[in-house]
């Protein structure tokens, strides 16, 4: 059973940071094990932000995928992080850039990848891929099951 102590959020009544800079990114351990390394995927479809310069809201479908090392992003704990954004204003490529790193800040993974497909403002969709490096040897990678914009959902 994995000690759940250090947690501050995971069980608890928790607020919803006002800024992704005030939320916190909790962890627990993880055994990797032999073989190649797990491919752990989050799905946030309805993440929304602030576009900085007009304060209306940015919608995105983000994909995430990791190879964790010896620790795992607590869920609850990213939920928060993901739903600070919705008081942040920033563009696409900043939002999508600074949630791997914070998750790699956290987690400090083998590998990690994130896609940001943002819905279109403007007519014109942008999406954002950002990652670690190469994808570790041996590790099975699904497709991001996000298709090109043509009216996502």
């Amino acid at each position: 059973m994995i000690d759940t102590k250090t947690l501050t959020q995971l069980g608890a009544h928790v607020e919803t940071p006002q800024s992704p800079e005030q939320a916190v990114l909790e962890t627990v351990p993880f055994a990797r094990g032999d073989g190649p390394p797990a491919i752990v995927r989050f799905t946030c479809p309805e993440f929304t932000s602030l576009c900085p310069v007009t304060g209306q809201p940015d919608f995105a479908h983000i994909v995430i995928d990791y190879a964790p090392d010896t620790l795992l992003v607590e869920s609850k704990s990213l939920k928060l992080f993901m739903t600070s954004f919705r008081n942040h204003g920033a563009f696409h490529e900043d939002c999508t850039v600074m949630i791997g790193r914070r998750i790699v800040a956290a987690t400090k993974p083998l590998w990690l990848r994130i896609g940001g497909y943002w819905y279109p403002r403007g007519g014109i969709p942008i999406d954002v891929f950002w990652q670690t490096g190469a994808p570790p040897e041996g590790s099975w990678l699904p497709d991001t099951g996000v298709a090109p914009y043509r009216g996502r959902g």
